[in-house]
C-alpha cells in the first residue's frame, strides 16, 4: 500500500486559489494518495509559525514529506511556512519575475485580494445573479426575460448545481427549467420555453445514473425506478433533438466543466471571479 502524503493548501487569504490549483496538479498523479488540508488566512508572522508547526507534525505522523501549495504574496510568510521541511510550491512564484520583465515594473503584493470586494460593481453582479438563480429554480419563475440561460432536463439532472456555479463564478442569471411529465409527453419545447429558445442548454444523464441519484433522494419510489428514468432521459433526448436545442451529458462532467461547455456554446463570454 502506497504512503498517503500530506498536502496543504496555504494561503493569506481563503485559499480557492491555492486549492484549486493543487487539486488540478494532484489529479495527474492519480496512482499516488493524499491527504489535504487547506489553511487559509495566514496573513501574520504568527501564523505562519503555527501553520508550520502543523505542515512539520504532519509529515512526521505520515513518515514522509508534506507539500505546500501556497498562494501567500508575503516572502516573509513563505519563508516562515518554507521551515516546515515541506516542498513549496509556490503559486504565483513561476509568472511574478516574468510578468515584471514584460509590464517594466514591480509587483505591489495585496493580501487577499484575489477573493477580496475589489469591485462592488461585480460583486454586487453576482449577489444578484445568486438570487435569481434560487428564485428561479426548478421553474418556480417562468418568466425569463432577464435570464441569460435556461438549463433544461430532467429532475436531478445537474441543473441546479451549475446555475449556482454560472452566478456564483461568472455572475450570470441563471435559470432552470425541469421537464414535467406532461411536457414531456411531445416532442416539443414547452410553449413558455420557445421565445426563450437562444437562451436555452439541455442537460441530459445516463438513466442508470439518474436511478442512483433520485434513489438517495427517493428511495424505491415511481420517481426513482430505472423505467421512469429511462422513460423521461429518452423522452427529453427526442426534444433536444427535435428543436436543435444544444446538450450535454452531465453523467460524468463535473460542475466547471459544464458551466464552461454552456459559456462556450451560447458564446457568453463572461470572467470567472
Amino acid at each position: 500500500m502506497s504512503e498517503i502524503r500530506p498536502v496543504f493548501y496555504v494561503s493569506d487569504g481563503t485559499g480557492i486559489t491555492a486549492e484549486t490549483i493543487g487539486h488540478s496538479l494532484l489529479t495527474q498523479f492519480n496512482e499516488s494518495d493524499f491527504h489535504t488540508d487547506r489553511l487559509p488566512f495566514v496573513d501574520t508572522p504568527d501564523k505562519a509559525r503555527e501553520a508550520a508547526n502543523t505542515i512539520r507534525a504532519a509529515g512526521e505522523q505520515a513518515g514522509v514529506r508534506p507539500i505546500v501549495v501556497n498562494s501567500c504574496v508575503d516572502i516573509e510568510l513563505s519563508a516562515i511556512l518554507a521551515t516546515s521541511g515541506a516542498l513549496m510550491l509556490d503559486v504565483f512564484a513561476p509568472f511574478i519575475e516574468p510578468l515584471e520583465q514584460e509590464l517594466g515594473r514591480k509587483r505591489q503584493p495585496r493580501v487577499g485580494k484575489a477573493h477580496g470586494i475589489v469591485d462592488f460593481d461585480q460583486y454586487h453582479r453576482r449577489i444578484n445573479a445568486m438570487n435569481y438563480a434560487l428564485t428561479h429554480d426548478d421553474g418556480m419563475r417562468v418568466d425569463y426575460s432577464d435570464a441569460d440561460v435556461i438549463l433544461v432536463g430532467v429532475s436531478r439532472a445537474g441543473k441546479t448545481p451549475t446555475c449556482v456555479y454560472l452566478a456564483l463564478h461568472h455572475g450570470l442569471r441563471a435559470a432552470n427549467y425541469p421537464l414535467t411529465d406532461e411536457d414531456l409527453e411531445t416532442d416539443r419545447l414547452p410553449p413558455r420555453l420557445r421565445q426563450y429558445r437562444n437562451k436555452l442548454f439541455g442537460l441530459t444523464i445516463d438513466p442508470d445514473r439518474l436511478h442512483q441519484i433520485r434513489q438517495e433522494r427517493r428511495p424505491n419510489s415511481r420517481y426513482a425506478e430505472l423505467e421512469t428514468c429511462k422513460r423521461e432521459v429518452a423522452a427529453a433526448d427526442v426534444i433536444f433533438r427535435t428543436e436543435h436545442i444544444p446538450v450535454l451529458s452531465t453523467t460524468h462532467a463535473s460542475i466547471e466543466e459544464i458551466s464552461s461547455r454552456v459559456l462556450e456554446t451560447l458564446g457568453i463570454n463572461r470572467e470567472m471571479y
